[in-house]
């Protein structure tokens, strides 16, 4: 036997046994996909309205306000994780994919039970404060309820509140959100006893804090957090549970605020976008960027929300003739729009300048 066909004879079985394993080994691997959009504005599968009202008139119109998704390759038990050569090269080789380390896009204890949970937890908690946020954009007060989420270790407070207690009033006047508790204790005196209303199983009562000077601000050492809103009428949004997460409240926020108000905040056309909302009306970044962006574009929207923070990441992608509006909060958004709307070549808020403002803030 020749010695190029014993070579081949050893080559060829190792060759085969490579591929073999190429195709079950699993690599420490995650992938993220462009995943479908959802026009808040419209109706879900069954035909029912996405935005829905009870107890304020609605203004319906043509123009359509998309969600975006991603597809994450889910998480999975220790012993299975990752994901094969073929998928992950197939993914990589696609522009609009990306590929992270597995422990970059899933923790340790992460499965896809606790995932699912916890997104459907995010995206609740997301809706609740779209509303509040849209209906303040609306000029429209929204009480909320405070309850102690943590006591600061060696402030005031630590020794007479608890974490789980409900903020009434600060100094005898009645608390109606987060900004204004700070404000009151903020306007408090240091050294002087101030009185908390605060509700504990079930249970009024009054207690005194006397407050501290911690570098030039006067704090009692209380952590709160919104526990309910106190909405003047019910607006829900149907989404199916299968999407979950908070990366849609800024669209959640502009489709219920459109869909109150007069007019159409799109002018018609078809607007995409992204971002976390806060209680304060600002945008927080959120993961997929890139992805994100390739959905909306194969989608047809003309223009898409990007939070100011995911803004250099959003340059990379490509969004075809996409505009990209940068979105620091609402408010900003709102404007935005209402120049779009009017002008679809209006100038509007760029991811360009988001590095300069971003700077000016931290300084």
């Amino acid at each position: 036997m020749s010695q190029r066909l014993i070579a081949a004879c050893i080559a060829v079985p190792a060759v085969l046994g490579l591929l073999l394993f190429a195709s079950v080994a699993r690599l420490p691997y995650a992938t993220y996909q462009p995943g479908s959009t959802v026009d808040v504005l419209g109706e879900d599968d069954s035909d029912v309205d996405i935005v829905q009202v009870d107890g304020h008139e609605v203004y319906r119109d043509d123009g359509e306000l998309r969600m975006t998704t991603v597809r994450v390759s889910p998480a999975q038990e220790p012993d299975d994780r990752g994901i094969g050569l073929t998928a992950l090269m197939s993914t990589w080789f696609d522009g609009d994919n990306a590929v992270y380390p597995y422990d970059a896009v899933h923790q340790s204890d992460e499965t896809a039970e606790s995932n699912r949970e916890q997104g459907q937890l995010q995206m609740a908690t997301s809706q609740d404060v779209a509303v509040d946020v849209a209906l303040e954009e609306m000029g429209i007060e929204v009480p909320q309820v405070l309850t102690i989420t943590q006591l600061t270790p060696g402030l005031p407070a630590e020794k007479v509140l608890e974490v789980g207690d409900v903020v009434r009033t600060i100094g005898g006047t009645d608390v109606t959100d987060a900004a204004q508790l700070v404000s009151l204790v903020d306007a408090s005196t240091p050294g002087e006893p101030l009185t908390v209303g605060v509700t504990r199983d079930g249970k009024p009562l009054e207690l005194d804090v006397t407050p501290v000077d911690v570098d030039g601000r006067t704090k009692i050492g209380i952590l709160p957090e919104v526990s309910e809103y106190e909405f003047p009428f019910e607006v829900t949004i149907n989404i199916s549970p299968q999407i979950g997460g908070p990366s849609a409240g800024l669209i959640f926020s502009l489709a219920i605020y459109d869909t109150l108000t007069e007019g159409s905040l799109t002018g018609g056309r078809t607007v995409a976008g992204t971002g976390e909302i806060f209680p304060d009306g600002s945008v927080g970044a959120i993961g997929g960027i890139q992805q994100k962006i390739a959905g909306a574009r194969d989608e047809g929207a003309e223009l898409f929300l990007v939070p100011i923070e995911n803004c250099d990441d959003a340059l990379g992608a490509d969004p075809g003739d996409m505009r990209l509006m940068m979105a620091q909060s609402m408010h900003d958004v709102r404007e935005g729009l209402e120049a779009f709307a009017a002008d679809p070549d209006a100038t509007l808020p760029s991811c360009e300048d988001a590095d300069e403002i971003l700077a000016g803030a931290a300084s």
